[in-house]
């Protein structure tokens, strides 16, 4: 009967995202007041600094970053495509890879423009701003394929996606905590997605604090599992990853604009035991 409550619990969770919108939901997340690279206190910019230092410390190694339920966004590997000489992004829906390979082939129409993201962290990376078209092409290179994944499967991935070693690093932004029912299978996702990673491998997770839905389009109300700090570090824990970093971002007000009832972001830095 548990088995049978988890597969209720999973499938809920996958009709939810039938109505999931790329458009609408870049619109509510990633334009301003969350996306203002003029403040300090905007949370995009806090993300990507948060990225960049990870990425940056010296202490990754190898070829191979694989993004766990990218969605529509690419912000979250602009900084790992530097260390990293091939990515892989991954999402359940095809209408997410969709958007992300309008991007990738250039094809224009885009929902979002990713120009000011790319300039910001080519400044956060200590070159002009105008660099970012040189970082776009090496994104675009670096992006060898983007593939369908469930992360509520005990193989995320198509068996021979991966080389038999695993990732090097795996980076996963707002995913597992808004496709899980609850907090026991947020636990299994890390420890299902922890099975593509080689040990002494990073994870870099940046989630909500605090949430119990948000909007993923018009009308499209989608239930979260509200997470605090100690949940978070004892589900890594659990699965299988000694924490390196949490940091926590807190929601100012003007950036409580109504899309969900976040009160916090997390970041965390951690290596697969």
């Amino acid at each position: 009967m548990e088995e049978k409550g988890r597969e209720n619990g999973v499938a809920a969770m996958k009709a939810c995202y039938r109505r999931f919108d790329p458009a609408a939901y870049l619109q509510y997340n990633y334009t301003p007041p969350r996306a203002d690279f003029t403040r300090k206190d905007s949370i995009v910019p806090w993300k990507l600094a948060c990225l960049h230092r990870a990425f940056t410390e010296g202490d990754m190694s190898g070829e191979l970053l694989v993004d766990i339920g990218s969605g529509p966004t690419l912000y979250q590997v602009m900084s790992g495509c530097e260390v990293f000489s091939k990515v892989l992004l991954t999402d359940f829906l095809e209408v997410n890879r969709q958007e992300l390979r309008r991007w990738l082939q250039d094809e224009g129409q885009c929902s979002l423009d990713w120009t000011p993201y790319l300039q910001h962290v080519c400044k956060l990376e200590g070159r002009r701003p105008s660099a970012w078209t040189e970082k776009a092409a090496k994104l675009r290179q670096v992006v060898a394929d983007i593939l369908p994944i469930d992360v509520h499967c005990s193989q995320p991935l198509a068996p021979d996606a991966l080389p038999s070693a695993g990732a090097d690093c795996l980076v996963s932004c707002f995913c597992l905590e808004s496709v899980s029912p609850d907090l026991a299978a947020f636990t299994r996702a890390l420890g299902h997605i922890g099975k593509l990673l080689r040990p002494g491998g990073h994870l870099m997770l940046i989630g909500a604090l605090g949430e119990s839905y948000y909007f993923a389009g018009p009308g499209v109300k989608i239930p979260v599992v509200p997470l605090n700090e100690a949940q978070v570090c004892t589900s890594l824990k659990e699965s299988g990853y000694t924490l390196i970093r949490l940091e926590v971002y807190t929601l100012t007000q003007d950036m409580r604009v109504g899309v969900d009832d976040v009160t916090g972001v997390f970041f965390v830095k951690a290596k697969k035991d």
